[in-house]
């Protein structure tokens, strides 16, 4: 039973081929360690090709492509089954494969390969954007994204689910006071600092006061003061992730995006926004694209290069090599 287990461990790290017969290959078995660089040479004829692109990645391509639909399938090149017996722990490959290309003075050995076209893709997707004003990874939150870091970390807690909402200067607090209580809407946090108003810098400095919409005083309120509206009050377990998702979904809503979470004693615990927007200064962001990290294209080249990798600029130091001399002395 041990060295069962120990057989099945030490398969997850491997590729492993049984019977490799395609084309000039003689039936061999092979391992092949996941996440290391493999190198395969040998003699032309050996059976290289055979091997990584008629066995290899010919399988993995197949099994990959059988997930699609019918329909998606149709349209697109597949590869012959390879002459293998048994192939375990495959992954889906890509294949590059030797061309000769017309090169030119932006090629590169990522252009010449075809692996730039590759990169640009998984570094959009890959890329996390930062607030120039606070340093800090801005990230597109949504309710299935929020509720499982809430549960890692306040697992048990009751907390508040709320979003925040300013006076607009033609309205009054008042009537914005009537319109939540219209919707349903009983309390609300209001900033209160040491002095007993409200503070007008961070949120996060802030202590807030759990009030009924109805008591809230509006003559204190001043115009810049921002509440925290209370969409929900629920403990963070499992069962009540359906819960979490409608109102964190209502508070992203109402909030423009923005949805923070409280304690029990109006402590600010973690904000959240959906769309790249910084908490703090509110400047909106454009999501990565390919086009960002390819120097072929305007929005991702360098502006002082263009994307040349080299400047072309005057060498004052060869059109003037001695500055002594003027134009009248003969230079």
């Amino acid at each position: 039973m041990l060295n069962l287990l120990a057989c099945m461990e030490h398969s997850k790290d491997f590729i492993r081929l049984f019977g490799v017969r395609q084309n000039n290959l003689k039936g061999f078995d092979l391992d092949l360690p996941i996440g290391q660089l493999t190198v395969v040479t040998g003699l032309s004829g050996a059976g290289k090709s055979s091997l990584v692109f008629e066995t290899l990645h010919a399988e993995g391509q197949r099994r990959y492509v059988e997930t699609f639909s019918p329909y998606t399938r149709q349209f697109m090149d597949l590869l012959d089954r390879p002459k293998v017996d048994r192939v375990e722990n495959i992954r889906p490959s890509i294949a590059i494969q030797q061309s000769n290309t017309v090169k030119t003075s932006r090629s590169t050995v990522g252009t010449i390969t075809e692996l730039c076209d590759y990169f640009k893709v998984w570094f959009s997707h890959a890329a996390t954007l930062f607030d120039p004003a606070t340093g800090q990874a801005i990230r597109d939150d949504s309710p299935q994204s929020i509720w499982p870091q809430l549960l890692e970390s306040h697992r048990g807690e009751s907390l508040l689910i709320t979003f925040p909402i300013s006076k607009p200067g033609k309205l009054k607090w008042s009537e914005i006071f009537s319109s939540l209580s219209g919707q349903g809407y009983t309390r609300a946090l209001v900033p209160q600092s040491e002095s007993g108003s409200e503070s007008e810098g961070e949120s996060e400095n802030v202590h807030f006061e759990l009030q009924r919409i109805e008591d809230i005083k509006v003559s204190k309120l001043k115009a810049s003061a921002q509440l925290q509206v209370i969409q929900d009050r629920l403990k963070i377990e499992a069962k009540q992730r359906s819960r979490f998702v409608e109102a964190a979904q209502n508070a992203l809503t109402f909030g423009r995006g923005n949805l923070q979470v409280f304690n029990a004693e109006g402590q600010s615990i973690a904000s959240f926004t959906q769309g790249l927007s910084s908490p703090v200064t509110g400047q909106t962001f454009r999501p990565a694209i390919p086009a960002l990290f390819s120097f072929n294209s305007p929005i991702g080249a360098c502006p002082t290069c263009r994307g040349f990798g080299r400047i072309i600029e005057i060498d004052y130091r060869l059109v003037i090599p001695d500055t002594s001399c003027s134009i009248d002395d003969g230079f």
